[in-house]
């Protein structure tokens, strides 16, 4: 098998464990969750790079559909909460390269950075569109007669921060204790 479809075959494979881990209830009130799908998204995105990662990022938001995962306002709103929201979560590839040099020298300290930075780029990139959603689609739904803008802001940027929180946590575990993981060479 070359290199291209076996790419494709494991970010397809870490889109259905995004997807799975996603289904994890860490949901409080209406608003408010722990997106755990964001950790293999991007740990897949520092391996194989940003368009592998937004790749990924589509099939995830596209899985929705079948799991019955999608709250539906209008065909605008959907589009940008699942297919463009979860592509943009594989932003977090732009620092692939990055990471793979931090692999090649053995620098923890680099590669410590770099799944900081990463993680906040895409999750940063994710909840933008979750955030305009907020204020387009969902501001009539605000609680306590909150402005769309700051309700949106406040739950969506809650959910960003503990995602993010979460998602840097675990894959700096990772980083610490098998740190080949976040290798996207394929030993020839």
């Amino acid at each position: 098998m070359n290199k291209k479809h076996s790419i494709w075959i494991e970010g397809t494979i870490v889109a259905a464990l995004s997807l799975v881990l996603s289904l994890i209830p860490l949901q409080i009130g209406s608003s408010f969750s722990i997106s755990l799908g964001q950790i293999p998204l991007t740990l897949f995105a520092l391996r194989r790079g940003w368009k592998a990662g937004m790749s990924a990022g589509l099939l995830w938001g596209l899985l929705h559909f079948p799991t019955g995962q999608v709250y539906y306002l209008s065909v605008l709103q959907v589009l940008i909460e699942y297919p463009i929201a979860f592509t943009f979560a594989g932003t977090a590839g732009i620092f692939s390269k990055q990471m793979q040099r931090g692999l090649d020298q053995r620098s923890t300290r680099k590669m410590s950075m770099t799944i900081v930075l990463a993680t906040l780029v895409g999750v940063g990139a994710r909840y933008f569109w979750h955030f305009i959603a907020g204020v387009v689609f969902w501001g009539s739904f605000a609680m306590w007669g909150m402005n769309p803008w700051l309700f949106s802001l406040v739950m969506n940027g809650a959910s960003a921060l503990a995602t993010g929180v979460v998602t840097i946590i675990v894959l700096l575990g990772i980083e610490r204790t098998l740190p080949s993981l976040f290798r996207g060479k394929t030993s020839e």
